[in-house]
């Protein structure tokens, strides 16, 4: 009679399916997953810390560092929350640059998010078309803000700048390309069959257990459950804008990937009304040369494009946060990789760790 018995491999913490320094230590019984050890904390920098350390303005540039792939939500999460402890109110300008940036950093965010899971399942091809499209993405961005991925744009109280001349010219004449070039993506690899075969019914989440989890944004959207906080619990001027949710049925990696795809759809749809109804006027609130919210705590909420994305500042008067602490949605969604793992073959695994959308940098914070 043969005898049998499990093995160990390690992959990582420097192996490109995983997106950065992350380690997982795979158990297998033949090519079946039968237990998972994620180890996080390489890219551990101690920003929370750092915060209480640098003056409220000071912080600003470290939110970039997080998700420095859809850093506009990390910078706007960050200055609404000190806003909400002083009470400011930001001039409605700024309201609608701050939105055009945040989704103009959620399509580049996607669009990395395509990219990838493409090509840790072998297509090279479905790399290039998206990072094609992220190329206009960026260029508008560093229009806007002079960079590419750390921005530092927003201000609490507005924005660093008014929008560039020639800028809504230019989104006009970007936005029409990046939808085409969402429908090329979705003919290639939405029509792939053998994309679709390794994706369709692998590693389902029920609504009950992305709940249970603390899931949110668009993983929780693909498993069915309809909520946006733009739309749900709106911030900034998202109740003037006229777009819908996307969601999934099953929410296993297609409906994950899919859902990516049909946002960026949508969210040219706010930046198109944006430009449209962006009024004249000032882009920053008065606020003092000196930021010293009150003492007191706030928390607050965005929809950032990896999930939701929360900061709990604590203030004692002074120049610097007392405490900060930020509920980063990469973490969230890392959590229940190892459940998601178990019973499936190794050959799935890069594609189900590409699904649930994660950058290091937001993990380990």
């Amino acid at each position: 009679m043969l005898k049998t018995q499990e093995i160990a491999i390690n992959v990582g913490p420097q192996h490109p399916s995983t997106h950065g320094v992350f380690r997982i230590i795979l158990k297998l019984d033949g090519e079946t997953i039968v237990d998972a050890e994620p180890v996080v904390g390489y890219l551990h920098r101690g920003i929370e810390k750092l915060a209480e350390d640098r003056t409220y303005t000071q912080v600003i540039p470290y939110t970039d560092r997080m998700d420095y792939l859809g850093a506009m939500s990390y910078n706007l999460g960050y200055v609404q929350t000190v806003e909400k402890l002083m009470g400011i109110e930001v001039p409605e300008r700024a309201e609608f640059i701050r939105v055009i940036a945040t989704e103009l950093s959620r399509i580049a965010s996607h669009h990395v998010f395509l990219a990838s899971m493409s090509l840790d399942m072998g297509s090279y091809t479905g790399w290039m078309y998206p990072f094609r499209d992220r190329e206009l993405v960026l260029e508008l961005l560093e229009m806007l803000s002079g960079s590419r991925m750390t921005f530092s744009f927003m201000r609490i109280g507005g924005v660093a700048d008014d929008l560039p001349e020639g800028f809504i010219e230019k989104a006009k004449e970007y936005l029409p390309k990046i939808l085409e070039g969402a429908d090329e993506e979705e003919g290639l690899l939405a029509g792939n069959e053998i994309f679709i075969a390794r994706t369709k019914g692998l590693a389902p989440v029920s609504v009950e257990k992305a709940l249970a989890w603390g899931w949110g944004g668009a993983n929780l959207r693909a498993s069915g459950f309809k909520f946006d906080l733009r739309k749900n619990r709106p911030y900034s001027v998202y109740d003037r804008f006229d777009f819908d949710i996307p969601t999934g049925s099953k929410g296993d990696c297609w409906d994950r990937f899919y859902l990516r795809l049909a946002e960026i759809r949508q969210s040219v749809k706010i930046i198109e009304q944006a430009l449209e109804m962006i009024p004249e006027g000032p882009i920053m609130a008065k606020v003092p040369k000196v930021i010293k919210p009150p003492v007191g705590e706030a928390y607050h909420e965005v929809e950032a494009p990896k999930g939701i994305l929360g900061y709990y500042i604590v203030s004692d008067g002074s120049t610097k946060p007392y405490r900060m602490h930020v509920r980063r949605p990469s973490y969230i969604n890392i959590g229940m990789l190892r459940d998601l793992l178990i019973g499936t073959k190794l050959a799935d695994f890069i594609t189900i760790f590409a699904s649930i959308d994660v950058v290091l940098g937001d993990v380990d914070c």
